[in-house]
């Protein structure tokens, strides 16, 4: 399902329509070989709408007038996230064909990273570029856990619902939408939760291994999102005491900190 160049380097518009199209293809080739669900088809469908659309708004916003390679490889594994999408929808009442959900699951996972080196070896990144694969990463763990949820116990669902929660949270709390530091070790819980659910979703696995294993893709984002929320409270007990000196004494050349 991967674009073609010149299809990458279209205008904006162009470019999701494409995608819908792309993903609106895949869902019918998987329908007709499958035997998935209407509901499956129909959640399909409504996931690539909201994709494209929502695209197509963030490069416009953006003033980008080409897709380009980099958000073509994410657009790829977003349709690819799009076909997990309609099989976990179809599981919840029908069988599913197991090795094309974990094939299909396991080449969108396998995928992620290539974005970001196209990205960087054209110089290409954007803050659009980053913000799109962190969405298709974030909802495809999520359907992926709700597969797990819904085979080993619905406590699993926690494995894609930690990046859900913490964007709540930051509605309650805003300090917590302050930048992060560069952080190589945020990899790690990527990686982990999809092999988990990966291996989950194959089955092959005697069930105490498979829990130890989900368990284990619970525990790593809980890690490292804890590391997280502790460097951003701290950070934001510093700017409140800055905030403070600078109340009762606002001279700048004492508090170069706050001079931006």
């Amino acid at each position: 399902m991967t674009l073609s160049t010149a299809e990458a380097v279209t205008g904006p518009s162009r470019g999701p329509v494409l995608g819908l199209a792309a993903q609106l293809s895949l869902l019918a080739l998987l329908g007709s070989t499958l035997s998935l669900t209407a509901g499956g088809l129909v959640a399909g469908a409504a996931y690539g709408l909201v994709l494209c659309g929502l695209l197509g708004a963030g490069l416009g916003r953006a003033g980008m007038t080409r897709l380009g390679a980099a958000n073509a490889v994410t657009l790829s594994r977003a349709i690819l996230a799009g076909g997990v999408t309609a099989m976990v929808v179809t599981s919840f009442t029908d069988p599913v064909n197991t090795a094309v959900l974990v094939t299909i699951a396991a080449v969108a996972l396998a995928l992620d990273g290539v974005d970001g080196q196209v990205a960087r070896r054209t110089n290409t990144a954007t803050a659009l570029g980053a913000r799109f694969d962190m969405e298709v990463d974030s909802f495809l763990v999520l359907v992926l856990s709700v597969y797990a949820g819904d085979h080993y116990g619905w406590w699993w669902v926690a494995i894609g619902a930690f990046r859900y929660v913490f964007v709540a949270a930051s509605w309650a709390w805003p300090w917590l939408n302050a930048p992060l530091p560069p952080r190589f070790s945020r990899k790690i819980p990527a990686v982990v939760q999809g092999v988990g659910l990966v291996v989950a979703m194959a089955g092959f696995l005697p069930v105490p291994v498979t829990v130890a294993v989900l368990a284990l893709a619970v525990a790593t984002p809980a890690w490292s999102f804890g590391l997280d929320i502790r460097w951003l409270y701290r950070a934001m007990r510093v700017r409140e005491a800055a905030r403070s000196r600078w109340a009762t004494d606002p001279a700048p050349a004492r508090h170069p900190a706050l001079a931006h």
